[in-house]
């Protein structure tokens, strides 16, 4: 059994509360959160002990690993924390908002000799995992091209301010959904190496309108679109294209496989709790069990494209390499 703490009790910290329960071989046993007013009713209604910092959370004998539910800009720091205090971390994503910093994480884990789990938690869901499976037995034939879409309703949300401060989450949708494909896109095809960027401001936040798109090409020579929009109807896409067939996913439940000459092939899935399924995996990596499924490589890779994406939106849509 894996007792954990847990830094973060607002929207999202909340949320892996709730996935966390009732989990085998895993527990929250703390919380941590700077306003305490906030954060000790919902330790409370957990039956967590709470404190008001990340130091009195490691200082807690009965807590060994810990989750990161924190501004985005606070990750490097409190990685390198926990990790000299010997345990594992989950880290929310991004896990940090530049490659220098996503490589010094990676790092002080490395060094330390704990595990490092990052919170992509689509790289669970059986439509992606099943589109990597055809992508990797060669029935695309030679890939071509990748698109993906994430969007929600994110910016007409009551979330705490600094989800909405472009320091915290820059480049538009790219933050809070968009690197959900970017992360896709590392797995099922690999690093970028370029992008180029359109972000379309129709009212600035609070209660922003704006679109993001983003074109990529990748190291292997495809190239790539992104898109995401943070104030329609939740929308998941991902459509790999090779010379020989596609396949997609449009939601969270079947993938569509087309292939020269045949009907398409619709193929379902019964839904995943991803956000279980990714507490149950940093469980098992950090009991010494199985290495979390989503290498340290292919984070960084992330990180350096989202970098990427947001030095081009601030240079107007300028190409970067990545």
């Amino acid at each position: 059994m894996i007792a954990a703490g847990i830094v973060g009790l607002g929207w999202w910290g909340r949320m892996l509360l709730e996935a966390g329960r009732d989990l085998p071989g895993f527990r929250f046993v703390h919380g941590a959160a700077r306003h305490a007013e906030a954060g000790a009713p919902v330790a409370a209604q957990h039956g967590l002990r709470f404190s008001t910092s990340l130091e009195a959370l490691l200082a807690d004998p009965a807590v060994q690993a810990v989750v990161l539910a924190t501004p985005h800009s606070a990750h490097l720091a409190q990685i390198r924390a926990v990790a000299a205090a010997g345990k594992p971390v989950f880290c929310e994503k991004p896990l940090t908002l530049t490659r220098a910093e996503a490589v010094a994480a990676v790092e002080a884990c490395r060094a330390a000799g704990v595990p490092l789990a990052i919170g992509h938690n689509r790289r669970f869901l059986p439509t992606i995992q099943a589109m990597k499976a055809i992508i990797a037995e060669g029935r695309l034939g030679r890939l071509l091209h990748i698109e993906g879409h994430s969007s929600n309703l994110n910016s007409s949300q009551n979330f705490a301010p600094w989800r909405a401060d472009p320091a915290e989450s820059p480049a538009g949708g790219l933050t809070g959904t968009g690197v959900h494909v970017l992360d896709a896109f590392t797995n099922l095809v690999g690093p970028a190496r370029r992008v180029s960027t359109q972000l379309a401001v129709q009212k600035p936040a609070p209660g922003a309108l704006d679109s993001l798109s983003v074109l990529l090409e990748f190291a292997n020579g495809i190239s790539g679109t992104l898109a995401a929009v943070r104030a329609t109807p939740r929308y998941w896409r991902v459509h790999a294209f090779g010379d020989r067939a596609s396949v997609e996913t449009v939601g969270d439940t079947e993938i569509i496989l087309r292939e020269d000459g045949r009907e398409p092939e619709r193929i379902g899935f019964a839904p995943v709790d991803t956000l279980r399924a990714e507490l149950a995996a940093f469980a098992a990596a950090a009991a010494g069990g199985a290495p979390y499924p989503l290498p340290p490589e292919e984070a960084v890779a992330t990180v350096a494209c989202f970098e990427a994406i947001v030095r081009s939106v601030a240079a107007g849509g300028a190409p970067m390499a990545v």
